[in-house]
């Protein structure tokens, strides 16, 4: 029996549960034929990638005899390069060096770079890239950090996604777009609607918008946004004092205290993206208020 056939017998009731399992199933069984023997050459393949990242940077400073220390990885999708002496960085000469290494490997496209300082564990500089280069991040460009000593961390949005791996997720699109094709000529089940008594205090109901911070995302009509780490805390300012002006300077400081640098274009960087993530919303609206702050409008619901 084809699985068309079976969804039509069970029902419309049961048609969302066998859709997911189907889902389920198509997922497990990529998983499974992206298994590869040659796992273990592929992660020691690109701890070799990272480490030459490191003698780059250094290499850019100058230093060509000292060394870079054994790389660590504290988190799967996370790499970490320590040096053996103190360097001056270029903060330019770091983003290109860091693009350049990873344009051909098998990494996520979309990455994080922080430079932390040795003693403190502060972040002395960090940028964001992004497959789609219209939301890069890259704050404090142009400025040589003084010599001291740095261990620079790279985190992946995924944790060993390759070009490869891709490639079999691809081939179960035919199937996940037939049982959503099934679905929708059903015309009988239709999303869950939003109950707010369930959402508790990991979410927020903004409009017909959920806000759900703790996995920082924002879904609406379906359509599920993920947010930035800082694009996750500006909206939570925001959806906390809702129809309230909020000033440019509190909005600045609790974004960036904790980096010991502010810049001003940046605000409106961020406030411009969040925007656009909140467009598919009528309801929400991101207010500019001239010379004092934003506000967020929520329209009332009828």
């Amino acid at each position: 029996m084809s699985i068309i056939n079976l969804i039509k017998r069970i029902g419309a009731q049961n048609q969302y549960m066998v859709a997911l399992c189907c889902l389920l199933f198509t997922a497990l069984t990529c998983v499974a034929f992206s298994f590869n023997t040659n796992d273990n050459f592929d992660k020691l393949r690109q701890q070799v990638l990272i480490r030459n990242i490191g003698h780059e940077v250094l290499l850019q400073s100058g230093d060509s005899t000292s060394r870079v220390l054994p790389v660590t990885q504290p988190a799967d999708n996370e790499y970490r390069l320590r040096f053996e002496n103190e360097f001056t960085f270029q903060t330019d000469s770091l983003v290109k060096i860091v693009k350049r290494s990873l344009a051909k490997s098998n990494f996520s496209h979309n990455y994080i770079v922080n430079v932390l300082n040795c003693s403190n564990g502060q972040v002395i500089f960090g940028y964001a890239i992004f497959k789609n280069e219209q939301n890069n991040i890259i704050p404090c460009s142009g400025r040589k950090q003084p010599k001291s000593c740095y261990l620079i961390s790279i985190k992946f949005e995924h944790a060993g996604f390759t070009a490869r791996e891709g490639g079999y997720l691809l081939s179960g699109l035919p199937l996940i777009a037939l049982l959503g094709f099934v679905i929708l000529r059903s015309g009988k089940i239709q999303p869950p609607k939003i109950n707010p008594d369930v959402i508790e205090n990991k979410a927020l109901v903004l409009g017909n918008t959920v806000f759900d911070f703790t996995n920082k995302l924002i879904i609406t009509a379906g359509i599920t946004t993920p947010l930035t780490a800082k694009e996750n805390k500006l909206l939570l300012i925001f959806a906390q004092a809702p129809q309230a002006i909020i000033e440019r300077n509190r909005l600045q400081k609790e974004l960036w205290e904790d980096e010991g640098v502010i810049v001003g274009r940046s605000l409106d960087m961020f406030i411009s993206k969040l925007r656009k993530k909140l467009e598919h919303d009528s309801s929400v609206h991101l207010v500019n208020i001239h010379g004092r702050g934003y506000r967020l409008e929520i329209a009332k619901q009828v």
